[in-house]
């Protein structure tokens, strides 16, 4: 009975010391990602839009040309247009990544959620600076032509070959605020209640 004692409260000191600090973090955290993934979505939805009007873009002017006179003052609005767009949607991702990166986590699987979370967006903000980068190019080559006499509206500019590489292997945002938040819940058996403050 003594020994039995004995272990029951070595198991409540190890979760009101360790294992209690670490499920604390977890639901920290998982009270942020939860109060966050309403806006995560609606920047998912506005990456997916953007690159899906990038790509209609670039295929039209692929499967024509860069077009001429008017036409070209038209595409290099339009590029510059979507390369400004391409900009707010990497700086709401940084916006989200400052609010994971001042969680101040120390145990080993909440910090492991966030720093998968972190790196998946910085893949994303990388991709959405070549894109941008891409994008602003083919808005300079665009006004080039503009005032080249050799130019005949046949032909585009390089960056256009740039953005149809990078879309064609492109499959839009995965979820992953979702699956962070479900693998906090499972391994800290963390509830709705706890969310909220309550036990």
């Amino acid at each position: 009975m003594k020994l039995r004692c004995g272990c029951l409260l070595a198991a409540v000191l190890v979760w009101s010391g360790c294992g209690g600090a670490e499920r604390r973090e977890a639901t920290s955290l998982l009270q942020v990602l939860d109060q966050k993934k309403a806006e995560l979505a609606g920047i998912n939805g506005l990456e997916k839009d953007l690159l899906g009007s990038v790509r209609a873009w670039s295929e039209g002017i692929i499967a024509k040309g860069g077009g001429a006179g008017k036409e070209l003052q038209e595409n290099a609005a339009a590029a510059k247009g979507l390369s400004d767009a391409a900009s707010i949607v990497a700086t709401q991702l940084s916006q989200f990544r400052q609010t994971l990166s001042s969680q101040p986590l120390k145990e080993e699987f909440p910090q492991s959620v966030r720093s998968t979370l972190m790196n998946q967006i910085m893949k994303r903000q990388k991709m959405l600076q070549e894109l941008r980068m891409a994008l602003q190019g083919s808005a300079d080559g665009f006004l080039e032509f503009g005032r080249s006499r050799s130019y005949h509206g046949d032909t585009y500019p390089a960056g256009i070959d740039k953005l149809n590489s990078m879309l064609s292997t492109y499959r839009g945002p995965e979820d992953a605020v979702s699956k962070a938040m479900q693998d906090l819940r499972v391994k800290y058996t963390i509830e709705d209640a706890d969310l909220k403050g309550k036990t």
